[in-house]
């Protein structure tokens, strides 16, 4: 017997024939019961089965495993299987956080944690001291991450300070330049207290932060020593301070490099564009040249080291009169006679002669324009991190 049509509208006609339809498709990832009847997964088990792969918090997963076995046996829900699976990883997890703590392994794996989230291992996270080489070997420009290796073979660069920059807003690019040139280059004579052991053709870098870093956190300026020449590297450390140096040595160093610091922050302007400029920075090399004649008088040396240093803290003495003289002249062409009569003794015979004594460098440092720029500007490049 044929059961006919239901009566109403008339049906269009289909594929299928004239009132048959294809049955309904069920939704691909919805389970279904006995009945048609779409059945619920407990949310307690997924839960629960992500906590216990992620093992961050086993307790908790632990926990919701149990909760959700209890759920799933009065709703007639599904899930039984991830609630079984999340709490054993749970357990797993509780064992081996307990044996993490036991051993103190647990803080070690938190540092390492913390150190990957707040960028250890990317350009920012570098510490004095350390040598890096760059993707493609270029200190300018942007920098997402570098290599470290050791200073004794080739490398890049080597960083030489960190300075932290207070909070606020992002000052942007020609600030942090600016920064980065005034801290860097005060800081450079601090790691390399041997300036004449410093190559040529190395100068001042530095990693500042990008706009995006500077969001996440990022106030650091890492100053660091490169290569100017074309495809250049450095090789060894180029550190030499109290670390790496004896008292002798840092004695005398740190004498020199405050006159030299002084020499440098010789005035833009010439003696006969503003004379009393120069006269007032003749006489500040006057007192500095006073103060480290002192600090040499005043240092035990060596046996084989006293007398060349006497003789070039004699030669400072001569040269002190002279920036005197420099100080109190009245017009620019006497200023020039006492100036030059006053920097006869820099780098001259008798300096080489006391480090040699001492065993430091003795190649004379060329120079191109450093005196009289007015500023200790050099290659003024770096990266954005």
């Amino acid at each position: 017997m044929s059961i006919p049509p239901p009566s109403g509208p008339e049906q269009p006609q289909g594929p299928y024939g004239q009132g048959q339809y294809p049955p309904p498709f069920p939704h691909p990832y919805q389970p279904y019961g006995p009945y048609g009847r779409p059945v619920r997964v407990n949310g307690f088990a997924i839960s629960s089965l992500v906590l216990g792969i992620l093992c961050f918090v086993p307790a908790v997963g632990l926990v919701l495993g149990l909760i959700a076995l209890a759920q799933i046996k009065k709703r007639d829900e599904n899930g039984k299987g991830m609630a079984v699976a999340g709490s054993v990883l749970s357990s797993v997890g509780l064992a081996l956080w307990a044996l993490m703590l036991s051993t103190g392994s647990a803080s070690d794996f938190w540092d390492g944690f913390k150190g990957a989230a707040s960028g250890e291992g990317t350009a920012y996270a570098l510490a004095k001291g350390d040598c890096f080489d760059t993707p493609n070997g270029d200190l300018e420009g942007d920098a997402y991450d570098v290599d470290e290796v050791s200073c004794a073979g080739e490398h890049d660069a080597e960083v030489f300070a960190v300075v932290t920059l207070p909070g606020g807003s992002f000052p942007g690019d020609d600030e942090l330049g600016r920064l980065a040139d005034d801290k860097c280059y005060a800081l450079q004579d601090g790691y390399a207290m041997d300036t004449w052991a410093v190559p040529d053709d190395v100068d001042v870098y530095y990693l500042v932060p990008s706009r995006q870093s500077w969001r996440v956190g990022d106030r650091e300026i890492t100053c660091m020593f490169g290569s100017t020449a074309d495809d250049g590297r450095l090789t060894g450390s180029l550190r030499a301070d109290p670390t790496t140096l004896d008292a002798d040595q840092t004695a005398f160093l740190t004498a020199t490099n405050a006159i030299d610091t002084v020499l440098y922050e010789e005035p833009e302007e010439y003696p006969e564009e503003d004379l009393a400029a120069n006269q007032a920075w003749a006489k500040d090399v006057h007192t500095v040249l006073g103060e480290q004649i002192e600090a040499l008088r005043g240092h035990s040396w060596p046996a084989d080291a006293e007398e060349p240093v006497a003789d070039l803290v004699q030669e400072m003495e001569d040269a002190r009169k002279e920036w005197s003289r420099a100080a109190a002249t009245k017009d620019a062409d006497t200023y020039y006679t006492y100036y030059e009569s006053g920097y006869e003794y820099v780098d001259g015979p008798t300096t080489v002669t006391a480090r040699k004594a001492l065993g430091l460098d003795t190649t004379v440092p060329t120079y191109e324009d450093d005196f009289g720029s007015g500023d200790d500007s050099g290659s003024g490049d770096g990266l954005a991190v």
